[in-house]
C-alpha cells in the first residue's frame, strides 16, 4: 500500500484550520465581542480592548475623566459573569496625566502604600482629603470593593487612574524603574 502524501499534508492543514478557526471564531462571537461591547457602552468609556487569558481577564482602557473605575468593574463582574467565570480582572488604564498628577501622586504615595499594607483601608481617603487641601486646582477620589482601592486625580483635561489591589503582597503600588 503506497501512501500519498500531498493529500494527507492537505487534509491534515484543513483540519488544523477548521479546527482552530472554528475555535478562535467561537471565542470572538460568544466572549470577546460580548464582553467588549459592554465595557465600550459604559459611561466613561472611551475606547476598550479585551484580551480574555487563561486565568484572567485584560480590560485595556482608554477612560474620559468623569469615569467611575469601580463601578465598571462591578458592572463586568456582574453582567460579565458567564464569560470571565472564575478569571481575574486585571485593569490596564492608558495614563492621561500630566506632571502635577503625578508629583501629587508620587507624595501620596507612601502614606497610601502604608495604610494598605497596614489594611487601614480608611487612612486612603483620609490622606487623599489632606493632599487636596494642599494642592488646589487637583481634584481626588477614592473608591473600594472587595479587590481593589481605586484612586482618580484630575486637573483639567489630564487625569490619573490608580487601581491598587487589596493583597498586600501584589500591591503594585510603586511603579517599575
Amino acid at each position: 500500500m503506497k501512501l500519498r502524501v500531498v493529500p494527507i499534508v492537505v487534509a491534515a492543514v484543513l483540519a488544523a484550520l477548521l479546527l482552530f478557526g472554528g475555535w478562535f471564531i467561537y471565542r470572538q462571537v460568544t466572549m470577546q465581542s460580548p464582553l467588549e461591547k459592554l465595557v465600550s457602552q459604559y459611561p466613561g468609556v472611551t475606547s476598550a480592548q479585551i484580551d480574555i487569558k487563561q486565568d484572567q481577564v485584560v480590560l485595556k482602557l482608554d477612560l474620559k475623566p468623569q469615569a467611575d473605575v469601580a463601578k465598571l468593574v462591578d458592572v463586568v463582574k456582574q453582567r460579565g459573569q458567564s464569560i470571565i467565570g472564575s478569571r481575574t480582572i486585571k485593569l490596564d488604564i492608558a495614563d492621561r496625566s500630566n506632571s502635577a498628577l503625578n508629583q501629587w501622586w508620587s507624595e501620596a504615595m507612601f502614606p497610601v502604600a502604608e495604610a494598605m499594607e497596614n489594611k487601614k483601608y480608611t487612612q486612603i481617603s483620609s490622606t487623599v482629603e489632606q493632599m487636596k487641601k494642599k494642592k488646589t486646582g487637583i481634584k481626588a477620589d477614592t473608591d473600594m470593593d472587595s479587590n481593589n482601592v481605586y484612586i482618580r486625580l484630575s486637573e483639567g483635561k489630564a487625569t490619573k487612574f490608580i487601581v491598587l489591589p487589596r493583597q498586600s503582597q501584589q500591591m503594585g503600588v510603586w511603579p517599575n524603574a
